[in-house]
């Protein structure tokens, strides 16, 4: 009987744990929940032990450079691959449906940065930092969102993945052109001379993958001795995967690879990134640390520039008629995701990492700002979503 009972408890485990995985908030609930070991963990007598694992050298890096720039360019090859699909066949692939998203991704990155500027206007040493809080983690947004699900249009949803599509670009070109420096002459035109082939593999039709993966992990290897941040060869390669069907009928390579990709980067990937860049200790932590300009900066950003910079710039759209609002949504679930467009956990941690590689005290300063300002916009969105009384668009 006891044999029995086991057996039936071993098997119900497999099938539980892959309807949570189907589960559409389950990324973002994972993601949150290794945040919160991390800050356990570095509030503990671990915390030593936690920093060693980070230096730990393997194969000349360190397992934080390890994580922020190999493992990361897994999820920037996802997200190159999410954008390449929406802009081609989905959500953006034409104007009336790239303006809203567009214009109020465009608000949501501006009205942060200048709000943070503003704040750290008299410190050359902290201004570098200034485009943490235009980002959105899009695995926070939706799974939040997704809690809501019975409560919200689909269109909302679309509108929101959209925006923080639009957002991931932004940010791997905000990359790309303020956080380079020191740059390899000879690495790029290598890394030129693979893109070049890339490129002419996919004009080719060759819908293997394994020849691009080949090649993309060439090109990482140049691209990290380039001076250039190794993740951006992610979103190169993305954008070299085709998108057309193989010769079977198949579903693109682009597809394939973005399906397979998708748990490793959301129940995996995601959730070490998250572990190892959220573990800060508050021991030390007063009110002036606090309100100190890069905290301050970053947490203001996020939850009053990003919901100001988002709703004002669709509200502006939307009143001059130059596109319209997601169908059957209200301004009360327009400004509620708004709200959670200000949680900017991963990529905020991932571009302080650039703006601040020297200064252990400045990224700690990042965690607690990030932490805060998108812990406070995902509360504010889901109050607003829920019991909010904003009118219905007239």
């Amino acid at each position: 009987m006891g044999n029995g009972l086991t057996r039936d408890a071993n098997l119900r485990a497999p099938a539980l744990l892959i309807r949570f995985m189907s589960w559409e908030p389950a990324g973002g609930i994972v993601l949150m929940l290794s945040a919160l070991a991390a800050l356990i963990v570095a509030n503990s007598p671990l915390y030593s032990s936690y920093e060693r694992g980070l230096e730990a050298s393997f194969l000349g890096m360190s397992m934080e450079h390890w994580v922020n720039d190999a493992l990361m360019s897994v999820f920037f090859l996802m997200v190159g691959l999410g954008i390449k699909r929406e802009a081609l066949i989905g959500q953006l692939c034409g104007w009336s449906q790239r303006a809203l998203p567009g214009l109020a991704a465009l608000g949501g990155m501006i009205v942060p940065a200048i709000l943070f500027v503003c704040i750290n206007r008299g410190s050359s040493e902290t201004l570098v930092g200034w485009a943490i809080p235009t980002a959105t983690d899009i695995a926070f947004a939706l799974g939040v969102l997704s809690l809501l699900s019975g409560r919200v249009p689909t269109s909302l949803k679309i509108f929101l993945s959209a925006l923080a599509i639009i957002d991931d670009l932004g940010a791997v070109a905000i990359i790309a052109l303020f956080y380079t420096a020191g740059l390899d002459v000879s690495m790029l035109l290598a890394s030129a001379a693979v893109i070049a082939l890339l490129v002419l593999m996919n004009k080719a039709g060759v819908t293997r993958l394994l020849p691009y993966l080949i090649l993309g992990t060439l090109l990482w290897g140049l691209v990290l001795k380039s001076g250039i941040h190794a993740t951006l060869a992610a979103v190169v390669v993305a954008f070299c995967i085709p998108l057309n069907k193989d010769a079977e009928g198949d579903d693109s390579p682009l597809q394939r690879l973005e399906r397979s990709l998708s748990p490793w980067v959301a129940f995996i990937i995601l959730p070490i990134f998250g572990f190892a860049n959220s573990g800060v200790s508050l021991s030390d932590v007063t009110v002036d640390h606090l309100l100190g300009p890069v905290p301050l900066g970053i947490a203001l950003g996020l939850l009053f520039g990003k919901q100001a910079g988002v709703f004002t710039f669709a509200l502006i759209a939307i009143k001059t008629g130059l596109t319209q609002a997601p169908a059957g949504t209200t301004w009360r679930q327009i400004y509620g995701v708004s709200l959670l467009c200000g949680v900017g956990f991963t990529m905020s941690l991932f571009i302080g990492n650039l703006a601040f590689p020297e200064s252990q005290r400045l990224m700690d300063e990042v965690k607690v700002g990030v932490l805060s300002g998108s812990i406070l916009s995902a509360l504010m969105g889901m109050a607003v979503l829920r019991f909010g009384v904003i009118q219905r668009r007239r």
